[in-house]
């Protein structure tokens, strides 16, 4: 009779490890068929009883079902495999491609829309400084034609009398001749200074004011 090694162990109750090292030792005898080894056993050296014990056992054993042996694993199932591997790859890849492109085309727009908010705010502002500007501009307009040149004579300067034979003298010399305060002469001169451009009685040459005493009457203009 010849068994394995497992069966061998489990009918003579011998621990595997022990089969082994008799086997290496040569001890028991055995042969190996398709890569697995079994041992022979002569009917002549097992009693009767132990005999029938092995040969129900056997009995029970090939009637039990035996697992179906498992598939060899081929070339063809590791292609197919990696081939399946590959495809699921490829299309978290293109999960992950949409992914990126979705990501690229939200930060762009969020980009042009904040683009856009810029150049409507500076646009804002410049709309502003040119408005400020146009102010600034009206405002020195007008400052410049109400600008009094206040030009005080020395006590040392001699004082041109000519005036008194002249009907056009010059407004500075005339007032200074008045001896006014000088608050008195600068709010003289403001006056004619506004009123100059809209007043025909005010006449300026060379940036200073002259009254023509045979044309006009200043008493408006020069009370203090």
């Amino acid at each position: 009779m010849r068994f394995t090694i497992d069966e061998y162990s489990k009918r003579f109750r011998m621990s595997k490890e022990m089969i082994r090292s008799k086997l290496r030792e040569r001890r028991l005898n055995y042969i190996i068929e398709e890569g697995t080894t079994y041992i022979i056993v002569p009917r002549s050296s097992l009693g009767e009883e132990r005999l029938r014990a092995i040969e129900e056992g056997v009995k029970n054993t090939q009637a039990q079902p035996q697992p179906a042996p498992k598939p060899k694993t081929t070339v063809g199932t590791i292609i197919a495999l990696y081939q399946k591997e590959n495809r699921q790859l490829k299309e978290r890849i293109h999960r992950l491609e949409a992914k990126i492109d979705n990501l690229i085309a939200d930060k762009e727009q969020m980009l042009r829309d904040e683009r856009d908010r810029i150049e409507q705010l500076y646009s804002k502002k410049d709309e502003q400084l040119k408005s400020i500007l146009e102010l600034l501009n009206t405002k020195l307009m007008l400052s410049d034609k109400s600008t009094v040149h206040d030009v005080d004579l020395s006590d040392d300067e001699p004082i041109d009398a000519s005036w008194q034979q002249s009907d056009f003298v010059e407004l500075r010399h005339y007032l200074k001749a008045l001896d006014l305060k000088s608050a008195e002469r600068k709010m003289i001169r403001r006056r004619f200074a506004e009123a100059y451009g809209s007043d025909v009685r005010v006449i300026q040459q060379n940036g200073q004011f002259y009254l023509d005493f045979s044309k006009y009457d200043y008493t408006d203009l020069l009370r203090h």
